[in-house]
């Protein structure tokens, strides 16, 4: 039988002993997060994509949002505290948090970033986000999410 691969975030998690199911699927670059989610079996809602931005100040900011949603800025500015943020290159991703594209996870990154969720999280048993690595997601409760991660709830998205 083949060992199931671990990445970091499942090792922080493990680390923590924080309860979680691990689920992998046939990535595809053209994959949409809806998508991801009817993979899963999931509603797009509880599926949550990670996004990394950098406000006036310098500062970086991570988002985690539902896959079918869409940041707004504004929103997210006032809950970093900042008078505006904006989306990094997706170059930058990778020097920056250790993740690519598309395997973003809140958990794990190279340095600990101030980090926010969309308030609907709370209101599910489990939420899936990335664990790291393209293909690879895990689902675990928000509240444990929100507690790894360091996370505050805020709107985060367009209305």
């Amino acid at each position: 039988m083949k060992k199931e691969e671990k990445t970091n975030v499942m090792r922080a998690l493990n680390g923590k002993k924080i309860a979680y199911a691990s689920h992998t699927y046939k990535p595809d670059p053209t994959m949409s997060g809806e998508e991801i989610a009817g993979i899963l079996g999931e509603e797009p809602d509880k599926v949550f994509k990670t996004l990394v931005t950098q406000g006036k100040s310098g500062a970086y900011y991570v988002f985690v949002i539902p896959v079918k949603e869409e940041l707004d800025l504004k929103k997210a500015a006032k809950a970093a505290g900042e008078k505006a943020v904006s989306m990094i290159k997706q170059k930058e991703l990778l020097p920056l948090t250790g993740y690519v594209h598309g395997g973003c996870s809140p958990i794990g990154m190279k340095k600990k970033f101030p980090t926010f969720i969309h308030e609907t999280a709370s209101g599910y048993d489990k939420v899936f986000v990335s664990a790291g690595k393209v293909g690879f997601q895990i689902e675990l409760a928000p509240e444990d999410l929100i507690s790894i991660a360091g996370c505050k709830t805020a709107d985060l998205i367009v209305s």
